[in-house]
């Protein structure tokens, strides 16, 4: 099922034609305890180009995972557009972002989000399942490329926290998609398999032309980056968040 929608022009011109990613006027607000609404996503534009990768700097509570799970269709947004690769989600309905996601985005989650009832290999190719169809070969040769061949039939509790985040990777590129997504994906992990990680997923990102935006807090990371640009530069909320602390 092809999924398609379109949307009118923007006025003011955000991305190049190149762009698989764009974001327009975005708007996402909470409902905070006693009835009081708290902006945590107020982001005027952004774009990411094709194979682009850009780090995003930004603290605790700033709204970076909001951000992302609004750019993946986890969240729907309360005003604002987002498009990726010339579809805008922001007009598909829940079970119609979720196949988009699956064809479209990989996202590396801080937490990995693995099953843990399914082995390493189990977890890359239920992901494939929910999008293009499960590739034995492919899911093999991801898991390869992290450094995961000897623990194909592991399960996420018989890894280490280290090896679990490069099935993450693994599982996050299992559907060639066009843009990835990575929260903190180093948070866990200490500097030597940090630095380890974030090179295989950058490299897998570059080797299969997928877009990446990635959040962290850490200026180890984001100095492996030529393009690290502060949350708040993007997100106006982040900027009053920060000031009224």
């Amino acid at each position: 099922m092809t999924i398609t929608t379109r949307w009118p022009r923007l006025s003011t011109k955000i991305t190049s034609v190149t762009a698989i990613l764009e974001i327009h006027e975005l708007v996402k607000r909470y409902r905070a305890p006693g009835g009081a609404t708290n902006v945590v996503v107020d982001a005027p534009s952004f774009s990411l180009a094709s194979a682009q990768q850009v780090a995003l700097r930004g603290e605790s509570g700033s709204g970076k995972t909001t951000f992302l799970n609004l750019i993946a269709g986890i969240l729907a947004p309360d005003g604002g557009a987002i498009r990726i690769d010339d579809v805008d989600i922001t007009r598909l309905g829940e079970s119609a972002r979720d196949r988009l996601r699956a064809t479209q985005v990989g996202y590396v989650f801080q937490t990995f989000n693995l099953l843990q009832g399914y082995t390493a290999l189990q977890n890359v190719e239920l992901a494939m399942m929910l999008g293009r169809g499960v590739d034995h070969a492919f899911a093999r040769s991801l898991l390869e490329k992290v450094g995961m061949s000897d623990r194909l039939h592991y399960r996420p509790s018989q890894l280490s926290v280290g090896q679990q985040q490069r099935v993450a990777v693994a599982r996050a590129l299992a559907n060639h998609p066009k843009l990835v997504l990575a929260d903190e994906p180093t948070g866990n992990l200490d500097a030597a398999n940090a630095r380890t990680s974030l090179s295989l997923l950058r490299e897998l990102c570059e080797t299969n032309g997928a877009a990446l935006l990635l959040v962290s807090h850490d200026r180890h990371v984001l100095e492996q980056f030529d393009d690290a640009r502060d949350f708040s530069e993007i997100n106006r909320a982040a900027t009053s968040t920060e000031a009224a602390a």
